[in-house]
């Protein structure tokens, strides 16, 4: 018997309510304040291996979820159509897709816009001038204007991780690191 694949399942999920969260948002004229939010929560994903563990964790109730959800929006300052689109993904129980939201509700007001979207992952934070930097070179690459997300991996050890569609730019030292690992083993 096939297994289903749940990051096909997660994904449907994400983007039905990051879909609708746009929709909503664009009706109100808060698309804005939406996504300045939505990067304000995943800084907190991030920096927070805790956070990440309850996001992702079946374990905890919806009553529970709501609970901590709505004190972690107040803590961090996300108030009004955030604050309660989190309060419903967490009745739902779907903060597991949270993360896929997030990206998913990037994309849509990236093309809204007329941009295209990309996901960055680097080692470390990146300065605003390394940000402008890079969408510069996405521009010059792709003939468009460039949304990027970064997202911070130490594990990358350093370079870049770029996503730009289905095309992915992989310049980490972990990814140099392991094909170097590889040939080494190849030739001894």
């Amino acid at each position: 018997m096939p297994v289903a694949d749940t990051s096909q399942l997660t994904s449907g999920v994400a983007e039905r309510y990051a879909s609708s969260l746009f929709e909503l948002a664009l009706e109100e004229g808060v698309v804005d304040s939406v996504a300045a939010d939505l990067d304000r929560f995943q800084v907190m994903l991030d920096e927070s291996e805790d956070l990440k563990r309850f996001v992702m964790s079946p374990v905890f109730s919806a009553e529970d979820q709501l609970k901590a959800i709505a004190a972690l929006s107040e803590k961090a300052g996300i108030s009004g159509f955030f604050a309660n689109f989190l309060k419903v993904v967490a009745r739902n129980r779907r903060l597991f897709a949270l993360p896929g939201m997030i990206k998913a509700f990037r994309v849509i007001a990236a093309n809204h816009r007329g941009e295209i979207s990309a996901d960055v992952t680097s080692a470390h934070a990146l300065s605003a001038e390394q940000e402008n930097e890079l969408k510069a070179a996405l521009k010059g690459v792709t003939g468009k204007d460039v949304a990027i997300a970064v997202t911070v991996d130490p594990s990358i050890l350093g370079g870049l991780i770029v996503k730009v569609g289905s095309r992915q730019i992989d310049t980490s030292l972990r990814t140099k690191l392991s094909t170097l690992k590889l040939a080494l083993k190849e030739v001894g």
